[in-house]
């Protein structure tokens, strides 16, 4: 009996626990979105809703959990990062897509991008090119039920021809020039996100806009990516 008292005071507590950390973590994505997004000018509610929605700590190591909702991008792993919340929001605004869309994403990371993403879009393929990082994207991504994700491990820059066109791209990974597979598997009228510069310096994140067979290409802000990796 006393063997029993004990189990159960342990499973309430494990429970409690839990619950206590449910709350505080949906606390800290509030604040995160209404002071380091909201406040900085995102106001998509497509956006807002899927950065409100997705749990990020679940997307980074357990040492960093504690800073899953700071305003800064977190290690993941073999040299890779996962964005700071408010550039996710930035771009999944620019992209300018909506429900229906299919969206091709180049650097899954832990696939916290695409699950934004995935959150309002009809589809969303994502490619990454370190396969212990995709195939972790992929098991965490089908255990949150994000049956719309299709993950590659692959080299992104020939994008995922067999699904193109795409209504957007996001690039997550600094590359010195904008690959041209992927603005033939463009969309007419699509948009695409890419840092583009020196892979050692800060970079330019450029929105590309293709109407037929014209290019348009408008610089957004500095930022500092990891490079676009190579086979």
């Amino acid at each position: 009996m006393q063997k029993q008292l004990i189990l159960f005071f342990i499973l309430k507590v494990g429970i409690l626990s839990s619950l206590f950390c449910q709350v505080k973590y949906e606390q800290e994505r509030t604040n995160m979105v209404k002071s380091q997004i909201e406040a900085r000018g995102i106001n998509d509610e497509n956006t807002l809703n899927a950065m409100k929605a997705v749990e990020r700590h679940l997307f980074v190591p357990a040492t960093y959990k504690s800073n899953a909702y700071k305003d800064r991008p977190l290690p993941i792993g073999y040299g890779q990062t996962i964005s700071q919340p408010y550039i996710v929001a930035y771009m999944t605004e620019m992209l300018n897509v909506r429900e229906g869309d299919t969206i091709l994403e180049i650097g899954t990371g832990s696939g916290y991008q695409a699950a934004v993403l995935a959150e309002f879009v009809s589809q969303v393929y994502t490619i990454e090119i370190v396969d212990e990082l995709g195939l972790a994207a992929k098991e965490r991504l089908k255990s949150l039920k994000y049956n719309n994700v299709d993950i590659k491990i692959a080299d992104g820059y020939y994008g995922w021809d067999e699904h193109a066109p795409f209504d957007g791209i996001v690039v997550t990974a600094a590359s010195e020039y904008i690959p041209p597979p992927l603005i033939s598997q463009l969309k007419d009228g699509g948009r695409m996100i890419i840092p583009v510069g020196s892979l050692f310096n800060v970079q330019t994140l450029m929105l590309i806009t293709k109407t037929g067979d014209d290019i348009k290409t408008t610089n957004l802000m500095y930022v500092r990516f990891v490079p676009f990796t190579r086979k």
